[in-house]
């Protein structure tokens, strides 16, 4: 049995998720606006619509808008392996970091 799902997720500008991690991975195709993405231990990067991101299973990572902007994306990842972990918020400093 294929576990796998999508969903369209729209964020306000300035939200954005908590870390958290994927057993199988995930997929990210932007919709609209402007958005980030940070894998652990990497720099923030800008997302804008037509950009697709893999993120890679059981790296913790999050998304979310800019400031300025509504940001909207279809989350595409497999429960095959396991449920998403969720993790700590992402702080403001985080947040604001600079941009890779």
């Amino acid at each position: 049995i294929n576990q796998m799902y999508a969903g369209l997720v729209t964020f306000e500008p300035g939200a954005r998720t908590n870390w958290h991690s994927h057993p199988a991975g995930q997929i990210l195709i932007v919709t609209h606006g402007e958005g980030f993405y940070q894998q652990e231990g990497k720099s923030k990067r800008v997302l804008r619509q037509g950009e697709t991101v893999k993120c890679p299973p059981n790296i913790p990572h999050w998304h979310g808008a800019s400031p300025e902007s509504e940001f909207s994306h279809i989350a595409i990842s497999s429960s095959d392996k396991g449920a998403t972990q969720w993790l700590r918020p992402v702080s403001d400093k985080e947040y604001r970091s600079k941009l890779e």
